[in-house]
């Protein structure tokens, strides 16, 4: 086959990249799910806590975990052979396509104001998802958590019962927990369901062989939850953070480009080394392009160019568009870096069509206000509260003084905004003190929204900023989307 052409890369950019999705709506299959190494731990059954915010890959993983095809191939990518004798079933999450075993959010919320206590809540489900009879036939949710409380010993018999089926089985049996941001519109609620899901998913580790609980939750929720109960210790030393690393951001495109239906794809794979194939269209990418920054670099340079512009003064590309696109904390979301290059790819074809490699620099500059509006659309889901405080800082610029935030804040009412907000239970979860300016302000720069420079002085990254009318001297400008 014929060395590719730019028409071809741009071709393979723009059909593999496609259109913005998101992970409540996008599922993991057998040809793109991608393994990065940072991700093994979150994985193991052991791991009860996963750590990641909003992008990192938690909804799916935890879609990925429930497929066993998909089991299957993390096992073998992450030598880890115990992943296919284990069951895993869902107690909490975001799909409800199929019948659930555990309450929604509207349910969560009636049984608290009812209430229901967090460690009764919690064993009920428990109960439910391991399909205990007594509990299964019960009409609602108010008469499992009733039955429950009531008999108290017989969640300790299912728990060895199940463990004993599992034993016989030599498999691991995983329960698995999602979207926690949807538990409660109220911050406090929130946290203390948390922590009763928190003491629950200790329980069933020490006092069963087999049965485990997996967490993934977004690392503020894990750090304001409570945590004072008997072997909170042992939660975080079986805790672990999904993170993305440059070299994980650039495997998972190559990946993605070599798993591509069509002669683009596989003229990529010929072109970039010995892919090695697994079987029904499925390609696994040479460890050079998955690992080694030199060969990702070259790689990406006949994708994009060496330069930000016409020579090193604009920067680097290699480097620069996933620095531009990271977060506070130093991160930057799969989907985001997907979406932003595929952005690309279809800008350069409508205006940039003779250029000499398939993505122009401009196009690049260009899609990041296009990335940044989706990262501020995720925001608004997770974190409303977030988002409008944001919104309240357009037309002024950054850095800017903490005091002068505050100050915005209160010209444009946010307070009676994010109320108003939480009470249509939209937007995800509350902050910790809506009431306290200050600590708004530390809580943005611990979801990494904001960055400090010195104690009094706030910034935006730009994957937030060029969402809004907000400037930055020097800065990349905002583009229209």
């Amino acid at each position: 086959m014929s060395e590719p052409t730019v028409h071809d890369y741009r071709t393979l950019l723009t059909q593999a990249l496609g259109a913005p999705t998101d992970a409540d709506t996008e599922a993991p299959d057998f040809h793109t799910l991608f393994t990065p190494s940072s991700h093994r731990l979150a994985l193991d059954p052991d791991a009860t806590v996963v750590r990641g915010f909003r992008g990192t890959g938690k909804t799916y993983w935890a879609k990925a975990l429930t497929d066993s095809e998909l089991r299957g191939i993390a096992a073998d990518a992450y030598m880890m052979p115990r992943l296919r004798r284990t069951e895993v079933r869902t107690g909490f999450g975001t799909d409800r396509s199929n019948e659930p075993a555990f309450p929604d959010k509207r349910t969560i919320r009636g049984l608290v104001d009812a209430g229901v206590r967090p460690d009764e809540l919690w064993p009920a489900v428990v109960l439910n998802v391991l399909d205990s009879p007594e509990v299964r036939q019960l009409p609602n949710w108010t008469e499992r958590v009733r039955w429950t409380r009531e008999n108290f010993e017989a969640y300790g018999h299912a728990l060895q019962r199940a463990d004993a089926d599992s034993r016989r089985k030599k498999e691991t049996l995983v329960l698995l927990f999602d979207g926690l941001e949807h538990l409660h519109p109220d911050r406090r609620q929130a946290d203390l369901l948390l922590s009763g899901l928190f003491q629950t998913a200790l329980e069933l580790r020490l006092t069963t062989g087999t049965l485990r609980a997996k967490i993934f939750v977004r690392p503020d929720m894990y750090a304001s939850a409570p945590k004072e109960f008997a072997d909170a210790s042992k939660l975080g030393a079986n805790a672990t953070d999904l993170f993305w690393s440059r070299e994980n951001l650039y495997g998972l495109l190559f990946h993605k480009l070599g798993n591509h239906d069509g002669p683009e794809a596989k003229k990529f794979r010929e072109a970039t080394g010995d892919w090695r194939a697994e079987g029904d269209g499925r390609y696994l990418p040479p460890v050079a392009l998955l690992a080694d920054q030199e060969r990702q670099e070259e790689v990406f340079t006949t994708l994009a160019g060496p330069f930000m512009g016409k020579d090193r003064r604009k920067g680097h590309t290699y480097t620069w568009v996933p620095n531009h696109l990271q977060d506070g904390k130093g991160q930057a979301s799969p989907r985001t870096w997907l979406s932003t290059l595929g952005k690309a790819a279809r800008i350069t074809s409508e205006r940039y069509a003779s250029h000499p490699v398939p993505l122009h620099y401009d196009a690049i500059f260009e899609s990041l206000s296009t990335a940044s509006s989706v990262r501020v659309a995720e925001l608004k889901d997770d974190l409303g509260w977030a988002a409008l405080a944001l919104e309240q800082l357009e037309g002024t610029q950054v850095p800017m003084e903490a005091s002068q935030m505050q100050h915005a804040w209160h010209r444009g009412s946010l307070v009676a905004k994010v109320r108003a907000l939480l009470e249509s239970e939209k937007g995800g979860s509350a902050p910790r003190a809506l009431d306290d300016p200050a600590s708004l302000v530390q809580e943005l720069h611990d979801l990494g929204v904001v960055t400090k420079r010195g104690t009094d002085t706030v910034d935006l990254p730009d994957i937030y900023r060029l969402a809004f009318d907000i400037s930055r001297r020097g800065g990349v400008p905002r583009m229209p989307v």
